[in-house]
Order: C-alpha cells, then sequence, then structure tokens
C-alpha cells in the first residue's frame, strides 16, 4: 500500500495502454491523407475505397487514444503534484502548445474530413486530412519535447526548490528529441502503421485469393494488392529509418544517461569490446554479476555504444559508484536535507534501473520488429512482377492466384495476423525501456549542461494522497481501460471484416421473352458503401 510503488503503477498502466493507440493515429493518418491523394491525382477508384476503409479505422483508433490520453494530464495534479509543483513552469509549456497549436487543428479537419465528402470540394477535403495529419505529428513533437526536457533537462535554471525555463527554444530543440526521441518515434509509428495496413489488407488478398473466383481474383489484385505493396515499402523504409534514429539515440543516452545503457546490457564492469548478450535470467533482483547470460555476440554492445567493436562502455558498478559521489548516497530533499524511512534511516539510493526489466524491454523492443520485417518482404516477394493486360482480362486466360500477382498461401494470412500486434508490443516496451531506465530519477540531471535540476522519483509523489486513494483509482481505471479494449477490439474487428466497397455477382432466374426459356442471369450488385456509418 505504498503511495509511490501504486502511484508508480497506475501511471505504467495507464501510459502503456494510451501508447497502444498513439503511433497507429500518428503513421496511418498520413498514410490514409496519401491514399486519397493518389485518388485525387488519377481518379483510380480504389484508392478512394481504401482511403474510407483504413479512414474507418482511424477514426476509431483516435477515439480511444483521446479518451485514453486525456486521464495522463490529471496524473500529474492527482498523484503527482510533487513532480508537477518542481516541473510546473516548464513542463506546461509544451503541454499547452500542443493543446493550442496542435490538438484544436485534428479536432477542427479532422470533423470537417469526416462531414466533409459530400459538402467540401475535393481538394478542400483532402486539405483537411491533410492538416489533420500533420497536427497529430506536431502533436506528438510537443508532447515528446516534454518528455524529452524531463531525460535531458536544458533552457532552465534551478531556483527555490523549483526548475524555471528561461529558454522555450532550447526545450523545442533539444539534441535528445531532434536527434532521439521524435525521429525514433515517428519511424515506429509509421513501422506500426505500416505493419496495421500490411496485415490487413494481406489477410484479405489471400482470403480472396483462395476462392479461385475471377471477381475475387480480380478485387485481390485490383484493391488488396496495391494496398499490401505500399504497406510493405513503408514499412521497410521506416523500418531502416527506425535503426538509424535508434542508433542515434543511444549513442547519445551512453553520454548522457550511462546508467540506463548499462542496465540494457546488465553490464556489470567497464569493458572495452563489450559483448551482446542475447538471452539473461537471474532471480527477480539478482545482481548483474548473479545473472546466467545465454549466447553472446563479441564486441557487439561497444559497438552499439560507440560505433567501435573495442571501444569502452561504463558498467552498472562504476555508474553507481561515480553517481553516488556526485549526486549523494542518500536520498535527499531540495533544501540538502536527506530524506528518511518510517524507522528514521537514510534511504540509500540506488542510481541503476531495475536491471531485468530493462535489459528484456530493450531485446524485446529490437526484436518484436523482426515480424514486420518478414511479413513486409513476403509480401513483396509474392506480388511481385507486371500488370495483367488487358486481352488477358477479357480472354480470362488466367485463373492462378499468382497470375493475377496475389498469393493464397495460408501461411501468408497467418503470418499477417501474427504480425500486426508485434509493433504495437515493441513501441510499449520501447516505452517501458525509456522511463524505467531513467529510474530513480523523474527528471534526470544533465551531466554536460543543468546538473542542478534533477528530481528523485521518491519526492514526486504527491504528499496528500494514500495507499487506498490510489489503489482505488488504479483499481476503476484499469477496469474502464478495459473495457475500452474490448469495445476497440470489436469495432476494429468489424469494419476490418466488412473489407472496402466492393462488387459482388447475384445470380437469379428468368425467362427472355425472346426464347420463352428460363435461364440464369448474372449480374454484378454494387455494395452499399458506408465508410463512416459508425461516427454520424
Amino acid at each position: 500500500m505504498d503511495p509511490l510503488v501504486l502511484a508508480r503503477w497506475q501511471f505504467g498502466i495507464t501510459t502503456v495502454y494510451h501508447f497502444f493507440f498513439v503511433p497507429l493515429t500518428i503513421g496511418l493518418a498520413p498514410l490514409v491523407a496519401v491514399m486519397q491523394t493518389i485518388w485525387y491525382r488519377t481518379g483510380q477508384e480504389r484508392w478512394l475505397k481504401l482511403t474510407k476503409f483504413f479512414g474507418k479505422l482511424l477514426l476509431i483508433d483516435f477515439s480511444l487514444g483521446l479518451v485514453t490520453g486525456i486521464v495522463q494530464e490529471f496524473q500529474f495534479g492527482m498523484n503527482w503534484s510533487e513532480y508537477s509543483r518542481f516541473v510546473g513552469d516548464v513542463f506546461g509549456a509544451p503541454l499547452a502548445m500542443e493543446a493550442l497549436a496542435a490538438f484544436f487543428v485534428e479536432s477542427v479537419f479532422l470533423g470537417l474530413w469526416i462531414f466533409g465528402w459530400d459538402r467540401l470540394s475535393k481538394r478542400a477535403h483532402l486539405v483537411s486530412i491533410w492538416l489533420f495529419a500533420i497536427a497529430v505529428n506536431l502533436s506528438a513533437f510537443f508532447i515528446l519535447a516534454a518528455n524529452s526536457w524531463m531525460q535531458h533537462p536544458v533552457g532552465t535554471t534551478f531556483s527555490d526548490g523549483r526548475a524555471e525555463m528561461n529558454s522555450i527554444w532550447a526545450v523545442l530543440t533539444n539534441r535528445l528529441l531532434l536527434i532521439g526521441a521524435f525521429p525514433h518515434t515517428i519511424t515506429a509509428s509509421f513501422v506500426v502503421a505500416g505493419t496495421f495496413m500490411l496485415g490487413i489488407a494481406t489477410w484479405w488478398m489471400v482470403r480472396l485469393s483462395r476462392t479461385r473466383r475471377q471477381h475475387d481474383l480480380a478485387q485481390a489484385r485490383d484493391v488488396y494488392r496495391p494496398a499490401v505493396r505500399m504497406a510493405a515499402w513503408v514499412t521497410l523504409v521506416s523500418g531502416v529509418l527506425l535503426i538509424g534514429s535508434g542508433d542515434a539515440m543511444g549513442r547519445l543516452l551512453v553520454e548522457e544517461q550511462p546508467a540506463k545503457m548499462a542496465a540494457a546490457e546488465a553490464l556489470c564492469d567497464t569493458e572495452s569490446g563489450a559483448a551482446f548478450t542475447i538471452a539473461a535470467f537471474g532471480a527477480p533482483g539478482a545482481s548483474c554479476y548473479e545473472l546466467a547470460r545465454l549466447i553472446q555476440i563479441p564486441g557487439m554492445f561497444s559497438f552499439l555504444a560507440t560505433h567501435d567493436f573495442a571501444g569502452e562502455v561504463p558498467g552498472t558498478t562504476d555508474v553507481q559508484a561515480a553517481f553516488a559521489e556526485r549526486y549523494g548516497a542518500y536520498a535527499t530533499n531540495a533544501d540538502g536535507s536527506q530524506i528518511v524511512d518510517a524507522a528514521g534511516n537514510p534511504i540509500p539510493v540506488n542510481y541503476i534501473p531495475p536491471l531485468q526489466t530493462t535489459f528484456w524491454s530493450f531485446r524485446l523492443m529490437i526484436g518484436l520488429g523482426a515480424f514486420s520485417a518478414a511479413l513486409a518482404l513476403a509480401a513483396l516477394w509474392f506480388t511481385r512482377g507486371g500488370k495483367r493486360s488487358a486481352a488477358a482480362d477479357e480472354a480470362l486466360a488466367y485463373d492462378s492466384p499468382s497470375d493475377w500477382k496475389v498469393s493464397d498461401a495460408g501461411w501468408l494470412q497467418k503470418l499477417a495476423l501474427l504480425a500486426i500486434p508485434m509493433p504495437f508490443l515493441a513501441s510499449a516496451f520501447g516505452w517501458i525501456f525509456t522511463e524505467v531506465g531513467r529510474q530513480p530519477w523523474l527528471v534526470t540531471p544533465n551531466p554536460t549542461g543543468i546538473d542542478a535540476v534533477r528530481l528523485l522519483t521518491l519526492r514526486g509523489v504527491s504528499t496528500s494522497v494514500t495507499g487506498g486513494m490510489v489503489l482505488f483509482s488504479m483499481i476503476v481505471f484499469t477496469l474502464i481501460y478495459a473495457l475500452l479494449a474490448v469495445v476497440w477490439f470489436f469495432l476494429m474487428r468489424r469494419y476490418v471484416h466488412e473489407g472496402v466497397a466492393h462488387k459482388v455477382p447475384v445470380t437469379y432466374r428468368d425467362t427472355p421473352p425472346e426464347t420463352g426459356e428460363l435461364v440464369e442471369v448474372i449480374e454484378v450488385d454494387e455494395v452499399i458503401d458506408q465508410p463512416l456509418s459508425f461516427a454520424y
């Protein structure tokens, strides 16, 4: 019933849940805008259908992300009022900019996009979705500016026990933000959205191809195949950029947060040519010396940290000793007085974040991305080749899915479903690594700049809340979020199963007057398209 422990659990649960929706919105909004742009430029009906289809899913995801995101800001005043008092002058500025310069733009132009299909000109309607997509990413920029300041405080002075901002420009141009956090988060979001779009389009392509019916094969080729190839390329290109931004961010963290990077490898002592460990196991709370390590790649961790296989990387023992000497072996208040426990004893500070949580979240963040790459490469391979000729279409000369440049492989359909949640999980583990790896700090000291602006996590929790209060709110939030997750899943499942608006053959019996004989006639009927029916 420790309020600090419960408050950390509550913030962790709500944040991870919220961030399941965020990267999909960030990445899918520009993709929907691109599809609508292609339709606007070419007039091809398939891109309009894809725009409306994935636009539905975008709206569902955005709605859930909006609802869950509001709770995040309330927690700063509920469970973390001491943190808010310490950072309010700095943290409030980018949050206010996010609301005024980004969120209001999102809301206005998303509304115009939803209700403006038959009311706005095609150009004005296209501009609406682009402004929404840009505002979504701008919103992410301001939120990440606030978070990056917590990881690497800049543009700030320390006065009367509080952080006071003296340069908003410094906060918005924080090198950890521009070099690491923003490009890494945005590219990860495009991997999430690309895999999501790729998985759904691949599933539909294979499903239709397996029927072997001409009209289904044409639907698989003409509608879902372009979506598959577009999403596959987005996933692969974003994945390469993600690796590059992650590499840049890792090198910054070695300099700015050496404890986090040492814990990411569970590296005990400072080493030159440190190996990268694939897996390590141990009892809960075990030290780095007690972990059993499996499969090590010599020199790889040094290369990841320094771009030199023989580079020197600090270990947890040396980092702990250096931080204890620099910031004190025991927890202190802003005025320098020691913080004591219930028995009146000083509280020692462990400057190394939880080893196994940091170690495994780092690896899961990296490893789960392999599913996206595998699906993208397989989808590109099985849909390779040029277009069928008009003469071949007229003669119906090709009957196998491969002739239509689509695939009916059941394993590809299963891989598509398996790959969809993996980048979501990778993003969640990435944030767990980022936030847990920052411990024991809420605001990490900047060793190359503003070293005085720092705040231990145990000093950030509200002093007026009890363990019972936090536990009650945590249970309520968890139950509500679980209900919202069910709603999100069933809405997504319903509209994914509907697919894009398509034509289906309708067979009925008729008696032509010229022959008087009863015959079967096949007509094609257009399914009524209600792309945004749930939004009205």
